[in-house]
């Protein structure tokens, strides 16, 4: 059986290898602050996501390269990509940017995406300043969290939601509260002193985010925060909101403010049958949908939705402002 100082070595050797494969281009753009993705495409191109910014053309990496650093995660992992398991979900050891890489035949060719935690912190203000929300906007969101309203942050793919819950989070309501966050990477920042951050365990025996919002009602929580809601988690989220925990804020992929609450259902469908639409609407209080746009700063919040409550099947909604 191998020591602990012979693995070391090993693990070290794949790491070298891992970010030569990946090349300067991909290192240094990891290394700016205001970058928050970096995607490596089929066709080789290699682009940038910054905040502030948005997408940027980087420049190109090799298939080979980029199947190498695929393959080295994998094994750095202890697991294997193969054309019936050709996709790897992790995290880069060292600074631990979460990575999806996909092999043929998923794509024609290598690819992945590097998700970075963010360096740059931006404020409320900060969104103001840049255009992304207007200042009435902002105003709400700030009184939902001094009155302890539950948050859902909705949007598409890369639409910024991490980076606006961050926003959030540094707001000085947090600062007084105990505040548990719980994430399957480390991507969120909080300004309160008293917090605890959970992650998922995806490795044998599994930790799920269930498992973890279970916990968290044990851990007196004043504030849960729940970086993504995935799956049956939807369910454990509503209940532990609808205990006591007033204030949570959470992510969701969603279409509009109307979707965000029809995917609940969805989540919620896959572990129970019944379907509490009075619950998601007594949890829920305000709805912030923010997608990407074409020019700068490349993201907007584009409505504010106020969760008034259910009549027969339907949530009654409330537009908050005019934020376009």
């Amino acid at each position: 059986m191998a020591s602990h100082s012979q693995r070391t070595r090993v693990e070290e050797r794949q790491t070298e290898s891992l970010y030569h494969a990946l090349g300067a281009q991909v290192a240094e753009a990891l290394a700016r602050r205001d970058v928050v993705e970096v995607m490596a495409n089929p066709d080789g191109a290699l682009w940038v996501d910054r905040a502030g910014v948005g997408r940027e053309r980087l420049g190109t990496i090799e298939p080979a390269a980029a199947e190498t650093a695929i393959r080295l995660l994998a094994s750095f992992m202890g697991e294997s990509v193969t054309e019936s398991c050709p996709a790897i979900s992790g995290v880069l050891p060292r600074s631990g940017e979460r990575f999806q890489g996909v092999l043929p035949p998923l794509a024609e060719r290598p690819m992945f995406s590097i998700r970075k935690r963010a360096q740059v912190l931006y404020t409320l203000e900060d969104y103001v300043r840049v255009g992304i929300l207007t200042s009435s906007g902002a105003q709400v969101i700030q009184r939902a969290v001094a009155e302890r309203t539950n948050i859902l942050i909705a949007g598409g793919t890369g639409s910024g939601k991490t980076t606006l819950v961050n926003a959030i989070l540094a707001q000085d309501a947090f600062r007084e509260d105990r505040v548990v966050i719980l994430e399957d990477t480390r991507e969120l920042q909080c300004a309160a002193t008293d917090r605890v951050e959970l992650l998922t365990k995806n490795t044998e025996p599994r930790v799920t985010m269930t498992d973890l919002l279970k916990m968290t009602l044990r851990l007196r929580p004043d504030r849960i925060i729940v970086g993504e809601v995935r799956d049956g988690a939807a369910l454990a989220m509503l209940k532990a909101w609808n205990t006591g925990h007033p204030g949570g804020v959470a992510t969701l992929h969603a279409n509009s403010p109307i979707d965000a609450l029809r995917r609940m259902e969805e989540l919620i469908g896959e572990v129970s049958q019944l379907i509490p639409r009075r619950s998601i609407a007594a949890a829920i209080g305000l709805i912030v949908f923010i997608e990407r746009i074409s020019q700068a700063p490349g993201r907007r919040v584009t409505a504010l939705a106020r969760v008034e409550g259910i009549a027969g099947d339907s949530y009654q909604l409330a537009n908050c402002e005019d934020v376009e």
